[in-house]
């Protein structure tokens, strides 16, 4: 029964192929070309788990190990996208899964749940230079993604439009290197904030080692907590941290920079979005990735900005940009395999190549993006009139 109706749904494949092989040893092909990826199947309970739910059924059995994929997590992506329709209507049927609230109290958890991992788990496959985990920004197909690491941290810093004195503080800051930067290239005084101890070392350490340590400082601590200090700040940057802000938390984000942006201040949001009307959460990412994430819309981060009063100065996609990094990403991490597999277990190895490789196909072929929005607290007509300062000419 499992497998006639797996096969009635894969028949309505127009776009592509794909090749499944069953556990009875019989292989079927679907779609009209030749295939570039085979899933085998290892018993009817793997079809069972996918009608159940599709994204929570397929992960689960791949990280298990019941279900396995000859060819790239891309390709696979391409073929789902491509006949996305069909796909659709396969989850309309199925069991709702409930992704986790994003409460105040449960925030820090959840943040410590991905990155604190440990640092030597990041250093296996992310950029040597400063160990960026956000989208790097990409001048030519050739650069590496050290380089490209490098290029993400100097395009945002000029967005800031940093001169000397200003205050800048970063929200969510990772391991604290845009923030090292903008204090050595243009001496501003700076506040990092971070909810993971791993996070919150590595920033400190590297702060002194660079010598700025008297002009940045690093803390652990919750954003919201901050406009009680009543600090205000000429600057305010965040880099891939507002997807981990929570359905239905995101006014109290947009209010939270308001108290704390001076008037007139800029503030730069790098997040990842989605294309559609309305945002979400895929339930293997929540489960087992980023408990109580969610990826908003782009309408509805600009809506946000407006009900706040900010006035949105530049937008700029760079969806290519993080489906190369996810690229490079990936080959380091699974050229890292017997470490990774030592560090935790086969699962946990199969758990993060799968999120790897299924976003960047995502980025490259689905409803994923990465935005860069610059928004200004009230009017400030004193900004330059043209992204020229942005691309200075080639001396």
């Amino acid at each position: 029964m499992e497998k006639q109706l797996l096969h009635t749904i894969l028949s309505r494949i127009r776009h592509g192929a794909l090749t499944i092989r069953y556990w009875d040893n019989t292989t079927v092909t679907y779609g009209g070309v030749k295939p570039s990826v085979t899933i085998t199947l290892s018993s009817p309970k793997v079809v069972r788990a996918i009608i159940k739910n599709v994204s929570l059924g397929f992960s689960e059995a791949y990280m298990d190990g019941s279900l396995t994929i000859r060819g790239s997590f891309q390709d696979l992506i391409k073929v789902v996208c491509e006949n996305s329709a069909m796909f659709r209507k396969l989850q309309l049927n199925q069991v709702a899964y409930l992704p986790r609230v994003n409460r105040r109290g449960s925030q820090k958890q959840q943040i410590q749940h991905h990155y604190d991992v440990g640092n030597d788990f990041y250093r296996l496959w992310l950029d040597k230079d400063v160990m960026a985990y956000s989208c790097a920004y990409f001048k030519s197909e050739s650069d590496s993604l050290e380089a490209a690491q490098r290029q993400k941290i100097d395009h945002i810093l000029g967005k800031l439009q940093l001169s000397e004195g200003m205050t800048l503080l970063d929200i969510g800051s990772g391991w604290g290197n845009l923030l090292i930067t903008a204090a050595k290239d243009y001496c501003v005084k700076g506040l990092g904030v971070t909810l993971s101890e791993e996070q919150l070392k590595h920033s400190q350490a590297a702060a002194k080692k660079a010598g700025v340590d008297e002009l940045v400082r690093f803390e652990l601590a919750n954003y919201q907590d901050l406009p009680a200090r009543g600090e205000k700040f000429d600057r305010i940057v965040s880099v891939g941290m507002y997807e981990h802000v929570g359905r239905g938390n995101h006014g109290v984000y947009m209010k939270a920079v308001y108290d704390m942006l001076a008037d007139g201040g800029l503030s730069l949001l790098h997040t990842i979005s989605g294309n559609d009307l309305k945002g979400g959460s895929d339930p293997f990412m929540d489960k087992y990735i980023f408990p109580g994430g969610y990826v908003p819309a782009v309408n509805e981060v600009v809506r946000d900005l407006a009900k706040r009063g900010f006035y949105m100065t530049d937008y700029e996609s760079l969806r290519l940009h993080y489906a190369m990094t996810l690229d490079e990403w990936l080959k380091r991490f699974e050229a890292n395999k017997s470490k990774i597999v030592k560090m935790f277990d086969r699962r946990f190895y199969r758990m993060w190549q799968l999120y790897l490789g299924v976003c960047a196909g995502n980025f490259r072929y689905g409803g994923l993006d990465l935005s860069q929005f610059v928004f200004t607290k009230g009017i400030n007509n004193d900004l330059p009139l043209t992204r020229e300062f942005l691309y200075p000419p080639n001396p």
